[in-house]
């Protein structure tokens, strides 16, 4: 295993250093979101990397065993203890920085029952079309059946309004049937760097059974298991479309010598009764399922090697010790590389019930 660390200028693709010393490394990607990374740069070595004090427009990359496993932007290079820490994000985290000067996406939109997909591509295009704001990051062409904007009410992005479009990507992946996405990076076959977002329909990931993950096996120590009633339920009121009495409901219950509590499940866009009535059955399963696990630290294993998972998997999570006996499918949401620890490379896995997701049909 041989980590290093890369930096070139985000605009003119300018390589500044090929082997940055950084210590206490830590990175990984995020489920829609950019993922982070933070590592640390002894002060005394500061001035050979001049790059580090321009912020805002260098690239970091980290790449282990000549293959690329993060990428992002340097945000920041601040002392702390006596050292220099630096923290970056991956490439969603540029548009966080960026607004619809123009309005409508320069006049892409506005938009009327439109695959979300192509409105995220529409403002990653707008972002970049204009000069010193092209990163060269390219949008996986994923088509979804999830829709965006109604005659009556068009997706809009308002110039007086000055709208983020960081906000616009985190609106267009938050609704329970939208596509997923993820920032990735790999080498092309000249040995430049892809600078990508990938989206997934109807998810990003797939469930694994050639992996798992289990205490006394690849799990490091053994995490808490959580059992919280503050999501239970074993009634759902699913409300669909529709206003007053002429509104879809579907309600899902069942009795299970527990006191009954309720959850009340919107789904405006919902139209169809049997379509509403699965959707609260799906809801009132897992809501109805205790115990979880939020969070793993694992080291390479061949049960499952660093590197093997991919976001949005699901995978078995088992959890055994002197007070308890716990095993579940979980939905990875992101993770964190730590190549140099006491137990060696580690990762430690951002995990949600995989149970707790509705996806929509491919």
């Amino acid at each position: 295993m041989s980590y290093r660390y890369l930096t070139q200028h985000a605009l003119t693709g300018q390589w500044l250093s090929h082997h940055l010393p950084l210590t206490d490394v830590e990175f990984g990607p995020d489920l829609n979101g950019p993922g982070s990374f933070k590592g640390s740069l002894k002060p005394h070595l500061l001035g050979q990397f001049p790059e580090l004090t321009e912020p805002g427009t260098t690239l970091l990359y980290a790449e282990r065993d000549g293959l690329l496993r993060w990428g992002g932007l340097i945000w920041q290079a601040e002392p702390e203890d006596g050292e220099r820490k630096i923290e970056a994000a991956g490439w969603t985290s540029y548009f966080e920085k960026r607004h619809d000067l123009d309005g409508e996406l320069g006049g892409r939109g506005p938009y009327v029952n439109t695959d979300p997909c192509k409105i995220f591509r529409d403002v990653v295009a707008y972002a970049q079309a204009v000069p010193d704001g092209n990163l060269g990051i390219t949008v996986d062409n994923t088509v979804s059946k999830a829709m965006a904007g109604t005659p009556k009410e068009p997706w809009r992005s308002l110039w007086w309004e000055t709208p983020k479009l960081g906000d616009h990507l985190d609106d267009l992946v938050k609704g329970p049937d939208s596509p997923d996405y993820t920032c990735d990076v790999w080498w092309d076959a000249d040995h430049n760097p892809v600078r990508r977002i990938r989206l997934g329909y109807p998810r990003l990931g797939a469930r694994r059974t050639d992996i798992a993950f289990a205490t006394g096996v690849n799990i490091v120590t053994a995490p808490p298991v959580t059992y919280s009633a503050d999501e239970y339920a074993q009634v759902v009121i699913a409300t669909g479309s529709g206003e007053g009495r002429a509104q879809q409901r579907s309600i899902d219950a069942v009795r299970n010598n527990r006191l009954r509590l309720e959850h009340h499940l919107e789904l405006p866009e919902v139209r169809g009764k049997d379509v509403l009535a699965q959707r609260a059955k799906t809801e009132r399963g897992w809501r109805q399922s205790l115990g979880h696990v939020e969070e793993i630290t694992v080291r390479d294993h061949p049960s499952a090697p660093i590197g093997s998972w991919q976001i949005g998997d699901d995978v078995r999570v088992t959890v055994r010790n002197e007070s308890t006996d716990w095993a579940g499918w979980c939905r990875i949401s992101g993770w964190t590389i730590r190549p140099d620890t006491d137990a060696g490379e580690t990762a430690t896995l951002q995990l949600d019930r995989a149970d707790a997701f509705h996806y929509g049909s491919a």
